[in-house]
């Protein structure tokens, strides 16, 4: 594998038989599992709806359309690295509509050689979307955190009477005395006070 150890899920979206069986020629097993295949748009929304695939290639045109609007969808909704192969004839016009969506475009006839390279750079392109999708993750978990942590702090200044600094060294020597992380010390704070407010209510 070139960059990882798991493969690419690919899915070719062409009317022609002779396309579907070139392009699974340039696909190894060892980097490319599972390759799927359809015949029109509607058929590729209905399969990525139920299982979204790595890098998808597209061979224009398909009988529901030229797939140009859905090439450019899917790089806005999806993960996936999108090519798309039009006719030479309309190639300059294609590629100046679905660059800034993020497609790639290919002028047909395409020649294996291109076309591979072409499906390795999309490899790299599916890395780089991985990465950034881990890193908002990674951005949005410390962002709640940030926020669990600050409610159970002030929940311990007004209930507790702390001191900002207090509350903040009681929820890291809790989470060392029981070996859990601050973000379980603080949920634990904020239930405790949930159960707390619940018990007063008139009527309870």
């Amino acid at each position: 594998m070139v960059f990882q150890s798991d493969t690419y899920s690919v899915l070719v979206v062409s009317a022609s038989e002779k396309m579907n069986t070139a392009v699974r020629s340039l696909l190894p097993p060892s980097d490319f599992w599972p390759v799927s295949s359809v015949r029109s748009i509607s058929g590729a929304k209905r399969l990525m709806l139920e299982k979204p695939c790595d890098i998808v290639i597209i061979d224009s045109p398909l009988a529901d359309g030229n797939g140009v609007q859905f090439s450019i969808d899917l790089c806005s909704g999806s993960e996936a690295g999108v090519l798309l192969m039009v006719a030479g004839e309309i190639y300059e016009e294609v590629y100046y509509k679905a660059l800034p969506g993020g497609v790639a475009v290919l002028s047909k006839p395409v020649s294996a050689a291109v076309l591979a390279n072409s499906v390795r750079l999309l490899c790299a392109v599916r890395e780089r979307l991985r990465s950034v999708v881990k890193e908002q993750v990674t951005v949005e978990d410390k962002m709640k955190e940030l926020r669990l942590i600050n409610k159970a702090k002030w929940i311990l200044i007004e209930r507790e009477h702390m001191t900002e600094d207090e509350a903040h060294r009681h929820i890291g020597r809790r989470a060392m005395e029981q070996r859990i992380s601050r973000t379980e010390v603080a949920e634990a704070v904020i239930r405790s006070h949930e159960e707390m407010q619940t018990k007063r209510e008139p009527g309870r």
